[in-house]
């Protein structure tokens, strides 16, 4: 079972689940819920912005910048997938 190390990846697999639960996030809640630096964020969602699984949109909010992040249809379909892969596992282990 190949495991795609996009999504595999620790710190991007929770990227991948937090984006597909909530849908759309701001750079600084991601930071807050997920107890991450703001360089690794940062250097994760490159990969996955490089990758068409995530859209970032960056706009002014009250004068300050704000950077939004929610997965593209290409990032959902491959966490979905990945989440198959996964549960094929547990299945095959039970058997």
């Amino acid at each position: 079972m190949d495991f795609d190390t996009l999504v595999h990846q620790p710190t991007r697999l929770q990227l991948f689940a937090y984006l597909y639960r909530y849908g759309e996030s701001s750079f600084s809640e991601i930071v807050e819920e997920l107890d991450m630096t703001e360089g690794n964020l940062a250097s994760h969602m490159n990969k996955l912005e490089d990758a068409d699984c995530v859209a970032v949109e960056k706009q002014f909010v009250d004068g300050s910048p704000q950077t939004t992040y929610r997965l593209t249809d290409h990032g959902r379909e491959k966490f979905e997938e990945h989440v198959g892969q996964l549960e094929a596992l547990i299945e095959s282990l039970e058997e």
